[in-house]
């Protein structure tokens, strides 16, 4: 049995849930979640690279898929390699204290990846509005400016969740049910009162991710009915071209976003099993899309990715 500190029964560790009914196959459910997180660490340092050393990519959305891929980093190296340790060695157990970090670290970062999708929308939108204004709207300091507030509010919105739970009782269990440190199911395994604190993640998730969602689509509406007001058939299909990119991050965003956060909340009925592959899915799988949506839509990160790995090829063949 794990020690508890008795002065208010926090545990000093928590317990990891694995996949219930599927532990025997944990070595197999482990491979594709590595080959998920090598293919997101490569392709999202692949796309930093290239944005830094090739200077037409020094475009507002192009600096704004690079904070993405910064955060999609950070976030998917906070979590997997904990679930791979659990899978591989049935490593459950995580300290009090690196667990209210992670569980920072994932809700702070996806705000921020919320607010990075947020401005690539906000420059397709200039873009199409006001064309000829695009490059003296989003100056370099402007970029900046909104890449500073995006993540100045992930850290500060969000800094309150671990003192929410740090100070409570955990009476009932030290088990979560989760591969991962999360806000919701953690504070269901206090045993005191927490309508104030639930109450207050979720005016967090409402002032951060919905309402940029909210934005995000009133942004596309306008930009959908002045794109269909167009009397060209071929300057429609270029303008909607310029935006597809950026729709399959929104969607490879704000899908499993959005079943994570309802099974949390309503999904009691859903199977565990079920339940723990659809948060895992909203952790792994956008970080490892975004940089292959941009790589197969963009011709010029998809020519440098090309000449990149050329060049490695290359010179391993040469010192062989």
């Amino acid at each position: 049995m794990l020690a508890f500190n008795r002065t208010n029964l926090q545990p000093i560790t928590f317990l990891l849930l694995d996949i219930p009914g599927l532990e025997a196959a944990h070595v197999w459910i482990s491979i594709p979640f590595c080959l998920v997180y090598l293919l997101s660490l490569m392709g999202n340092v692949a796309l930093l690279l290239i944005a830094k050393t090739d200077p037409k990519l020094h475009e507002p959305m192009y600096l704004f898929l690079c904070m993405l891929s910064v955060a999609d980093l950070m976030l998917t190296s906070s979590t997997l390699p904990k679930i791979l340790s659990l899978f591989w060695f049935n490593n459950r157990e995580i300290y009090f204290e690196a667990c209210l970090t992670q569980m920072y670290l994932i809700h702070s970062l996806s705000t921020m990846e919320s607010g990075f999708i947020l401005a690539m929308a906000f420059d397709r939108y200039v873009a199409i509005f006001h064309p000829l204004r695009h490059s003296t709207i989003l100056t370099p300091t402007v970029i900046a400016g909104l890449g500073l507030t995006i993540v100045f509010r992930g850290a500060v919105l969000l800094s309150p969740h671990p003192f929410l739970l740090k100070w409570l009782s955990y009476c009932r269990t030290n088990v979560i049910s989760h591969t991962y440190c999360e806000f919701m199911a953690l504070i269901k395994l206090v045993c005191t009162e927490t309508k104030i604190r639930r109450a207050y993640s979720l005016l967090v998730a409402f002032l951060t991710g919905g309402l940029d969602f909210i934005l995000i689509i009133c942004s596309y509406v306008l930009i959908l009915i002045t794109v269909f007001s167009l009397p060209s058939k071929a300057a429609r299909h270029k303008t909607l071209n310029t935006c597809v990119s950026h729709v399959w991050v929104i969607l490879a965003f704000y899908t499993p976003a959005f079943f994570s956060f309802l099974t949390h909340r309503f999904g009691h009925q859903i199977a565990p099993h079920i339940h723990i592959f659809i948060a895992n899915i909203y952790l792994l799988i956008p970080p490892m899309m975004n940089p292959i949506i941009y790589g197969v839509k963009t011709k010029r990160i998809r020519e440098r990715f090309f000449k990149f790995l050329t060049i490695k090829c290359f010179c391993l063949y040469k010192n062989l």
